[in-house]
């Protein structure tokens, strides 16, 4: 690794910095004085050309303290044109966006660039024509150093990089960072996948899967992004403060439309504000419940018994009984969804009429159907035939009335089973229901039963393992015509219908031909962290692969037994003496102890979710908000409440082996009660 000299390349690479901030302060100055008064043709025009010149004005902010290049790549011949062009022996400097000067010339390629690909995935075997790679040290946003890696030469041995091992191990403070500078080859080759497939990402601890979903609706958006930008792309996250984690990942990378939310917030057609038993949950999160829906939404439909007589001056057009059941039963057998079907009911009633009226004679035209369809008769017999149907209504009179849930559950739930989700109390209406999560769910499935659900281009499904299959089947709605991005770790599954397969899991998302990764190699856990971990894996999980820590610094590891919460706060206090930042992280109900205790040591601490400053770097986790976040290190206290406070030992064994792995650097685990046998 070189250090800056008189006469070193170092000065001429900070010189190339220094041209492209300049350079992309060009750019975003010739946006920023764009006049768009003389072509836009009115008021609407003007409102969506303005808006996206602000985003693009906002793509190219220069963060100070983020590198605009990465890497360098020095190419051995010239680059195919399907690649990029370039002259023999041309370089490339890789960065977060591509940045030109006046000429147009790049000064800077965009990572995702086709060019770029071998900063990834070259190597001493397959150097893909590069004959240097040169990674770049920053401090802040300075440029302090740098790195060969001289491909082509045979003589010179491959080595592990040592500010690839900087990077990665660098402390954390402040939400989630990309890792676009430490993709690795296996990462690399997710990132690239095409938009057309589904891919589904298993990964322990560590493993960058996370990072691995953002980065590849980064590079999507990069390679797709007018198709993209017609079609929307979503990242679906388990709760507020993960979202809130990764939020600046993808503005990092130049990406600002794309929307975060939970699969709460997707089926939020109630207000939440009931909770059910875990056995009722589940009940209501089995795929099962989608045919009890199905069924009685269809229950609506009822086979007419009486002609439809329609009056169009002084002729009458009788359309029989006979008839219009066989235009409902057509209807009913193409299944198509309930309000589709409502609305060609009247359609269809109009053209057996328009059929006579042609028998008769008369030429009727496409005014004529339109007009008898909405004929008075014709209304009023679509009404008794097919009614519109409420979906938060028909989920409220399947919980509430045991008769018509045994009608339509019967064959499908057990007598149990129903009994288990019915409501104890009646309720009055749809807003004076106490909803749970779980009926919100439903409602989203009935809602779709009657009306499609707008599906989007790319949708990434973060920690995945914990949804039920009616929450895939929510998610899978929302990308029926687009692709996934499925990432998880089945060990880490912490609800009691935790995903026991990704084959059965992708099976309720509508995606079976997706293909399965398994990332194993592990870049944030440290050795001695993520070894003791996994002595929890044949318990939890023991078809799944161990992660194998890929940092040389084994990180530091202890084990305290304490008497008191003052020696869990003297943990905390020993391990803030160290640069990043410091989770404490413990049993929820051993919470409200913990704050006390720390707020009478005098030490300040945060919420999970909210942004660690220089000033305060320690967050107070409860073990159910753990998943997903990460911190340099980490006081785990009590591990056995941890278990004991989740319904089942497998439950709280894997809720433990998440609190376990969210340390980059070290980890102290205090206890005062035996620790777990499996450990």
């Amino acid at each position: 690794m070189s250090t800056p000299s008189s006469d070193d390349p170092l000065s001429r690479e900070r010189s190339h910095l220094a041209s492209s901030r300049a350079a992309l302060r060009a750019m975003r100055e010739d946006v920023e004085s764009l006049d768009i008064s003389d072509v836009t043709a009115n008021w609407v025009n003007a409102e969506v050309l303005a808006r996206q010149i602000d985003e693009r004005i906002k793509a190219l902010a220069d963060l100070s303290d983020t590198p605009l290049f990465f890497g360098r790549l020095d190419y051995l011949h010239a680059v195919g044109a399907e690649q990029a062009e370039g002259a023999e022996g041309e370089r490339f400097y890789i960065g977060r966006r591509h940045v030109h000067d006046h000429d147009g010339d790049p000064m800077v390629i965009d990572w995702r660039a086709p060019v770029s690909q071998p900063f990834y995935r070259a190597s001493k075997k397959a150097p893909m024509d590069v004959a240097l790679r040169r990674r770049f040290g920053y401090t802040g946003g300075d440029l302090t150093a740098y790195e060969d890696e001289h491909l082509s030469d045979p003589s010179e041995a491959a080595r592990t990089s040592k500010l690839l091992q900087q990077e990665i191990e660098r402390p954390r403070v402040g939400p989630m960072r990309d890792i676009v500078a430490t993709i690795q080859p296996e990462q690399d080759e997710i990132v690239r996948s095409g938009l057309g497939g589904t891919v589904c990402v298993q990964g322990g601890p560590g493993t960058g899967k996370t990072a691995v979903g953002l980065h590849r609706v980064a590079y999507l958006l990069y390679a797709h992004r007018e198709r993209l930008a017609r079609t929307g792309t979503l990242v679906i996250g388990p709760n507020k403060s993960f979202l809130h984690y990764i939020e600046q990942v993808l503005p990092a990378l130049g990406e600002l439309t794309v929307r975060q939310a939970t699969v709460d917030d997707l089926v939020a057609h109630v207000e939440v504000r009931g909770a059910d038993e875990a056995a009722a949950a589940v009940i209501k999160g089995d795929a099962r419940m989608a045919e009890v829906l199905r069924r009685a939404v269809r229950s609506h439909v009822t086979m007419p018994t009486e002609p439809v007589v329609v009056v169009r001056g002084s002729r009458r057009w009788r359309v029989p009984a006979y008839e219009l059941e066989g235009i409902v039963q057509e209807l009913l057998d193409r299944d198509i969804r309930y309000g589709a079907a409502r609305e060609a009911l009247p359609q269809r009633i109009a053209h057996a009429v328009l059929v006579q009226m042609e028998r008769s004679g008369e030429a009727p035209d496409d005014r004529v159907q339109d007009a008898v369809a909405r004929n008075a008769a014709v209304k009023a017999a679509v009404k008794a035939i097919w009614p519109p149907v409420d979906p938060a209504k028909l989920v409220l009179r399947l919980l509430t009335d045991a008769d018509f849930l045994a009608v339509h559950a019967g064959g499908v739930l057990g007598a149990d089973e129903q009994k288990r989700i019915l409501w104890a109390k009646p309720v009055r209406s749809v807003k004076a229901a106490k909803w749970s999560a779980a009926d919100a769910v439903l409602i989203d499935e009935a809602t779709d039963l009657v009306q499609r659900t707008h599906s989007l281009g790319h949708v990434v499904l973060d920690e995945a393992q914990d949804l039920s299959p009616m929450q895939y089947r929510a998610v899978g709605r929302r990308c029926t015509t687009g692709s996934a991005t499925v990432l998880g770790d089945l060990a880490q599954g912490t609800t009691p219908w935790a995903t026991r397969s990704w084959d059965e899991a992708l099976a309720h998302l509508g995606k079976t031909d997706a293909v399965v990764e398994e990332l194993t190699a592990g870049f944030r856990v440290p050795t001695d962290v993520i070894t003791y971990a996994s002595r929890l894996l044949p318990h939890i999980a023991p078809g799944l692969t161990p992660v194998a820590s890929v940092r040389e610094n084994p990180g530091f590891f202890e084990v305290r037994e304490v008497a008191e919460a003052g020696e869990v706060v003297a943990a905390c206090e020993e391990l803030l003496r160290n640069e990043g930042s410091t989770g404490l992280i413990a049993a929820d109900a051993r919470i409200a102890a913990l704050a006390e205790a720390l707020a009478v040591a005098g030490i300040g601490f945060l919420d999970p979710g909210e942004e660690t400053t220089q000033e305060t770097r320690l967050t107070l986790v409860p073990a159910s908000l753990a998943k997903g976040l990460e911190y340099d290190y980490v006081v785990l206290d009590e591990p056995q409440a941890v278990v004991d406070g989740e319904p089942d030992e497998r439950t709280g064994l894997r809720r433990l082996y998440v609190a376990l792995t969210r340390a980059v650097s070290g980890l102290i685990v205090t206890h005062s009660a035996p620790l777990p046998p499996q450990l």
